[in-house]
């Protein structure tokens, strides 16, 4: 089993005998004084539970140093990194070493202002611009989890947010959605050799963490998710497949890769090996090969999509579209 940074609340969850004990706005009003709880789109409170790092327990990084490619020497080559390659800057990488640590990158990128995000729990890496009618955010992780997926929150409202969707779920911003950016997740050596001339994230500095080490061993191997007590997916799809999302549509990972390129409903996914999962083996880059997906449009555009598991999916788009092979 995993040996998850939120494991032990997963012990005192159950050890009580259920998670509705955790589940209630009158227990999070002590430590969320700020936030409007009688707004909020959440029908059932028990979804939401504590994943055992208080606010900031998992601390978001706010302006990270990026060095060039080049001078890159700790990265094995098929070790995951989030990619972020917006037009007229060098484009980035944002290891995920260092994003199960921190879970939320504040950045900002030819002065968008971007959150460079990733929810291990659910293998959802997605890239948001900070910038909202309310004015620009800066995210931190709230320690709780819905559907075992982040819930992160701003330092301005505090409403919450949901990671893998982007939209305010809680608060004064209840209903809120972020924009999300065409990010992806690529093994490092693919991502190296397509953008010499990138930066990407260096090693955070100040934090005891212990980079480089799996904190969720085996945990793609589970039979079931980390705290979630909802519906499984269709079709006999096990919870802890990958899938391809494009808007509210998903394509298994495992016939992906069988095809090696799809072409249906408007968008071309592809996929490549290249990429250890980051959730297998204790070494990065040791572990099964999960491959590098892109997803682009007619033109040739890269498009938001996400690779997440599928229980994520199921319940976050109980009604989307699951693009089997025929």
């Amino acid at each position: 089993m995993f040996a998850s940074l939120r494991q032990t609340a997963f012990i005192v969850v159950f050890a009580i005998g259920g998670s509705t004990v955790l589940a209630s706005p009158d227990v999070w009003a002590n430590e969320w004084p700020n936030t409007d709880f009688t707004r909020s789109s959440v029908e059932n409170w028990t979804e939401i539970l504590s994943g055992g790092p208080p606010r900031d327990g998992i601390p978001a990084i706010n302006g990270p140093t990026l060095i060039p490619v080049t001078e890159e020497d700790r990265l094995s080559p098929r070790e995951a990194v989030m990619v972020y390659e917006p037009a007229g800057s060098a484009a980035r990488a944002y290891p995920v070493r260092y994003l199960m640590w921190h879970e939320i990158v504040n950045d900002d990128v030819g002065g968008i202002p971007v959150a460079v995000t990733f929810c291990p729990l659910c293998n959802s890496g997605v890239v948001f611009d900070r910038r909202t009618a309310a004015g620009t955010l800066t995210f931190g992780v709230s320690g709780k989890l819905r559907n075992s997926d982040m819930v992160m929150f701003d330092r301005e409202t505090e409403s919450w947010w949901q990671q893998a969707t982007g939209e305010a779920i809680v608060g004064d911003l209840n209903g809120t959605e972020l924009t999300m950016l065409p990010g992806w997740l690529e093994g490092w050596a693919s991502f190296a050799t397509r953008n010499p001339d990138g930066l990407v994230m260096d090693q955070p500095q100040g934090f005891s963490r212990n980079y480089g080490a799996n904190a969720y061993t085996d945990y793609d191997s589970s039979s079931r998710p980390f705290l979630f007590n909802g519906e499984m997916p269709p079709h006999d799809i096990p919870p802890l497949v990958r899938v391809v999302r494009v808007g509210e549509r998903a394509w298994p990972l495992t016939r992906l890769a069988d095809e090696g390129e799809i072409s249906e409903a408007g968008v071309t996914l592809s996929w490549t090996a290249g990429q250890a999962s980051a959730l297998d083996a204790s070494d990065l880059g040791a572990g099964k090969e999960v491959g590098n997906v892109r997803v682009r449009d007619a033109a040739g555009n890269d498009i938001v999509h996400d690779v997440m598991f599928a229980f994520a999916f199921h319940a976050f788009w109980p009604n989307g579209a699951w693009m089997l092979a025929q």
